[in-house]
């Protein structure tokens, strides 16, 4: 039996990155050079936030893309580099950060909110994306680490988890709020009580990110391995003794940052300092982990951000959108990831419902042990139909403009240097027939002048 090669039909095989225009990017910013391993970038459908050089955060509007002013209005609300920020998923217009002066605040674009608190300078803040609003901040009191769980409501800490004895660089909430992933020695916790539900032995991986993949039960976690090489590994959140598989990605030293798209399954790797963006798909069997493609670009990012699913054009087979902050040309360039599609129609197998702007849980439901799935909506909302009316120009009278017996109006000015020499040729002949009139007006007007000396 001859052997065959097995192909993998896949409709994101073809997916490509497509960066936006000069005019429609961010120009002139003075990116933040902090070595610490985030983002520094954080966006909504309205708004885009980074931090600066002067470790402030200024919200900027999308709808004032090109060069920025270099007098533009931040919010200042700490006395330290600014480390981490994310947007509220819920409300657009409500910002936390954490800052190293050992501060964790949230404001209402410039309106500080009550319960900024102070303890050792936090790692890593996020919100948890499907219920509750929440701000979650790790901080270092001796002599352990803390993830302290914030009612945004009422300004307060509802939760302490206190089981870490490393530094926290990530954590990662599943789809329903239940629970809660952690890097550096992978953790699965239960977020209500703190309690240990699984705990990783890492030995030939040690993670640095941690993501969960949507309800498919399973961790995702970025790292590097024994011999210092970036990779990946593939894990079943109800079993963490051994990873489902290891995936070695090259030999550079910068942080491997994933997103994933439960939308599409796809998964996408943004290292920092690269300047390239690799993107899989992940299935439900063996080998689990396909790779479709890889984005490449010569400037390195110092940090991502990422579009919500709501706010992608979709009209445009848009399936996913990247703010790439490029420190040394002080620019964050737009990057979308696009399914190449002929049709002009709505297209449901690549947008499938996806969570809202809704929070499914209120603080003293998600408190009382409630689970329930995010509120789903239709991005068939956001679609909007190319025209195909052609634009037709008035009807006006004609004129013309004659040189030397050529209408300058009708002949259009020469693209090519054949269609130069053409035309030189043209009034090369224009002109000898034009002589040849005129000498044989002047025998006409000598036989004229012959006649009438005769008479």
């Amino acid at each position: 039996m001859s052997w065959r090669p097995q192909y993998r039909s896949s409709k994101f095989r073809n997916v490509y990155g497509k960066v936006a225009s000069r005019e429609h990017c961010f120009d002139g910013i003075p990116i933040t050079k902090n070595v610490h391993d985030n983002h520094f970038c954080a966006v909504t459908t309205r708004l885009l936030a980074i931090l600066p050089r002067d470790a402030s955060k200024p919200p900027l509007p999308f709808t004032g893309t090109g060069r920025i002013e270099p007098n533009y209005p931040k919010i200042c609300g700490h006395q330290g580099n600014v480390l981490d920020i994310k947007w509220n998923p819920f409300i657009e217009n409500i910002i936390a950060s954490c800052s190293e002066d050992t501060s964790v605040s949230w404001d209402a674009l410039g309106r500080h909110l009550p319960g900024a608190v102070r303890l050792r300078p936090p790692s890593c803040l996020s919100f948890r994306g499907k219920g509750l609003p929440e701000a979650r901040r790790a901080g270092r009191p001796l002599p352990f680490l803390q993830v302290l769980i914030w009612n945004l409501d009422i300004g307060e800490p509802v939760k302490m988890i206190d089981c870490h004895t490393d530094v926290i660089l990530c954590m990662s909430f599943n789809t329903d709020g239940s629970l809660l992933a952690q890097d550096k020695k992978l953790r699965v916790v239960e977020p209500r009580s703190g309690r240990v539900l699984q705990e990783a032995s890492c030995k030939n991986h040690r993670v640095n990110r941690v993501v969960f993949l949507g309800s498919t039960k399973r961790l995702l976690t970025t790292g590097v391995s024994r011999w210092n090489t970036r990779q990946i590994a593939l894990w079943d959140q109800e079993d963490l003794s051994m990873p489902l598989i290891e995936e070695e990605i090259d030999g550079l030293s910068g942080l491997l940052f994933p997103f994933y798209d439960a939308d599409t399954h796809m998964l996408y790797l943004a290292g920092k300092g690269d300047g390239n963006i690799r993107y899989y798909e992940i299935g439900s069997e063996k080998p689990y982990l396909s790779y479709l493609m890889e984005f490449r670009s010569p400037a390195p990012q110092k940090g991502l951000g990422v579009m919500p699913k709501h706010g992608l054009d979709v009209s445009a087979c848009e399936v996913f959108r990247f703010y790439k902050l490029v420190t040394l040309k002080g620019l964050i360039e737009a990057i979308s990831m696009i399914v190449p599609r002929r049709s002009e129609k709505y297209q449901e197998d690549i947008y499938p419902m996806t969570p809202g702007t809704e929070p499914a849980l209120t603080p003293d439901e998600w408190l009382s042990r409630v689970n329930r799935d995010p509120i789903l909506m239709s991005l068939k909302e956001g679609y909007k139909k190319t025209s195909k009316m052609a634009f037709k120009a008035p009807v006006k009278e004609k004129r013309s403009v004659v040189v030397n017996g050529i209408d300058l109006l009708e002949n259009v000015p020469p693209r090519t240097e054949n269609e130069l020499l053409r035309m030189f040729f043209r009034q090369q002949d224009e002109i000898r027939r034009l002589k040849d009139e005129l000498s044989q007006k002047d025998v006409r007007i000598r036989q004229l002048q012959l006649e009438l000396n005769n008479l």
